[in-house]
């Protein structure tokens, strides 16, 4: 990793600044690479921009969330202790984009457009790089047009991903975008559009595409890619860095932590917020079921809630909208209409909170489990469940994702 002191040199070069996309497969070293290289370009300019885009490994983000930040210190600690704050954020909602990656790869383009190009930009991208997630990343490196990409590997792997090389990008197929030779062998239509609004439909970027140089490293430590070998996994680091982030709601002054019922509450009313579910359909009259002692992201939409004579305010579809932080749901009254929420974001950014949106993404365990001070039923815990009642138990849902065409042609 000897040439990651080269980029902190070329940081403030005649062509602007670096672009420099880290990519590889799940636990091969992605995270160790991009801390030491943003520790690296520190060492040479004040602040680097770090995009992440690793829904289910965040590094200053809750899990569930991709976001733009501004990184000024240096990073020699664990993801769960160094959460900060974001220039810019939005609530995916799951530890992976299978569930809907058109959302994910607009999710991108979204944040994307808040990088102003006055620093070096680190992207960090997911594990998953084979079949669909190949197709993604191509998207990532046409959409994002970094000036290096590094794709980490190793030798005990078997079965290593094709070469990121500028000719793989500008012909491999997308998930959004078209690779040039598929362009190429598409049949003209009778009524053909000229070549520029082809590629505006098709979301074809071949005319601006910019050659990347590519860096291939060959990752040597042992156990490389064996998750047997790993000290955490990847849940038990979410767990830690949402436990991280709501550690801010306990008081300094006292020996013993404080169990979620014996804090203070915001009384957020219905009619100011909206609510939605991502990644799945929830009836109507179940939504307040799905809330009640649930993760939720508060965000901002644009348009004003308008609000309903009875029941929650509902959202008909997912969001792409800026995030402050999570929050929980600590409870929910039918009678005055209003959600008990606990969170760590700062008062004046909950006033500009219109949106909860809720995922895949789950409050630890441990946060319901361990309540000090506790004697006799534990708050939000019973043993004593019917999975008789519809909804209960685990419902096996088939997230694997079909082609644009395969999509189509079930609607």
């Amino acid at each position: 990793m000897h040439f990651c002191r080269s980029f902190g040199l070329i940081a403030e070069d005649d062509d602007g600044y670096p672009i420099i996309l880290v990519c590889g497969g799940k636990n091969i070293g992605k995270s160790t690479f991009h801390r030491y290289l943003l520790n690296s370009l520190l060492n040479h300019i004040p602040c680097v921009e770090f995009l992440e885009l690793d829904v289910g490994q965040t590094e200053f983000s809750p899990p569930g969330c991709m976001a733009l930040h501004l990184v000024t210190d240096p990073v020699l600690s664990p993801p769960y202790m160094h959460q900060c704050e974001p220039q810019k954020m939005v609530y995916y909602g799951d530890v992976s984009c299978e569930r809907d990656l058109d959302r994910y790869v607009e999710t991108v383009k979204y944040l994307y457009a808040g990088y102003k190009k006055e620093t070096p930009l680190v992207i960090n991208t997911m594990g998953w790089v084979k079949g669909f997630g190949l197709s993604i990343l191509v998207d990532l490196i046409r959409l994002l047009t970094p000036t290096h990409v590094v794709q980490l590997g190793s030798a005990e792997r078997s079965q290593e991903p094709a070469a990121l090389t500028p000719e793989f990008v500008q012909t491999a197929a997308g998930w959004q975008t078209k690779g040039k030779q598929h362009i190429q062998q598409k049949p003209e239509p009778l009524n053909s559009l000229s070549e520029e609004e082809e590629q505006d439909n098709h979301l074809n970027l071949q005319a601006g595409f910019q050659r990347h140089r590519l860096m291939r490293v060959q990752s040597e430590f042992p156990g490389v890619g064996d998750r047997s070998s790993l000290k955490f996994r990847s849940n038990v680091l979410r767990d830690l860095a949402l436990l991280g982030c709501f550690s801010q709601l306990q008081p300094l002054d006292t020996g013993c932590p404080v169990p979620l019922h014996s804090m203070l509450p915001y009384q957020v009313p219905f009619s100011a917020v909206a609510l939605h579910v991502l990644h799945c359909d929830v009836t109507p009259t179940h939504i307040l079921y799905a809330a009640n002692a649930n993760l939720v992201a508060l965000c901002r939409i644009p348009n004003a809630v308008s609000s309903q004579a009875n029941g929650p305010v509902l959202l008909p579809q997912a969001p792409i909208c800026d995030c402050f932080g999570v929050g929980i749901i600590r409870g929910i009254n039918l009678e005055k209409r209003l959600y008990y929420i606990l969170t760590p974001i700062p008062v004046a950014r909950l006033k500009q909170v219109n949106c909860l949106l809720m995922g895949a993404v789950t409050i630890p365990h441990s946060l319901f489990r361990n309540q000090p001070g506790v004697i006799g039923e534990v708050p939000y815990i019973t043993s004593d469940y019917s999975f008789d009642v519809s909804g209960a138990g685990k419902i096996k849902v088939g997230t694997q994702p079909r082609r644009r065409g395969h999509v189509n042609a079930v609607s």
